[in-house]
């Protein structure tokens, strides 16, 4: 099962300002976020973004969401994105292919990608753009998710697969702005 651009919505669950400084390398976490962002920016590829309880949790991190189309941002109070009305009503909302970053990996990315899974939809988790505040944890949750059905993937497997061929003008520009 390849991850195509044209069945994909990529998923940024709950990077956010108060939140982050308790995830372990949470900088990093919101870096592969923003990098995934972009490359799906340049692929066409919709972007949804959710915020877990804003008003005590803050807002997304400043930079990232400088980069999410306002369209695609949700907030929620329930831990999984799924819970309640509105995600599969976003644009991109209606695919069938999900890429999965987010925090934290063991509460609210592994409800949300249990809850899609539920909903027939391929899941796939993207490992360094996901964290916890305890690496154990983030470990726990990756493999109860690739367990549920979930696949496991690095950020440079997304990319190629969303990009299917070498060779053409768009391979040249994400191959030079985004795989060094």
């Amino acid at each position: 099962m390849l991850m195509r651009a044209k069945d994909s919505t990529l998923l940024v669950i709950d990077l956010q300002e108060r939140l982050l400084p308790a995830i372990d390398d949470g900088a990093a976490v919101v870096e592969q976020a923003a990098w995934l962002v972009q490359v799906a920016q340049h692929l066409q590829v919709p972007v949804i973004a959710t915020e877990q309880y804003p008003k005590g949790l803050g807002a997304t991190e400043a930079g990232l969401r400088a980069l999410l189309p306002r369209a695609g941002l949700r907030e929620k109070i329930h831990f999984s994105a799924t819970a309640g009305a509105g995600l599969f009503d976003l644009p991109g909302g209606e695919r069938r292919q999900f890429i999965v970053c987010g925090t934290e990996t063991h509460v609210c990315v592994l409800q949300t990608v249990l809850g899609l899974l539920a909903a027939g939809r391929e899941v796939f988790v993207v490992d360094e753009a996901v964290g916890s505040r305890r690496p154990r944890d983030k470990a726990l949750g990756l493999a109860r998710m690739e367990r549920a059905g979930a696949v496991i993937v690095s950020r440079e497997m997304v990319a190629f697969e969303w990009l299917e061929q070498a060779g053409n003008d768009l391979f040249r520009q994400i191959s030079r702005e985004f795989i060094r």
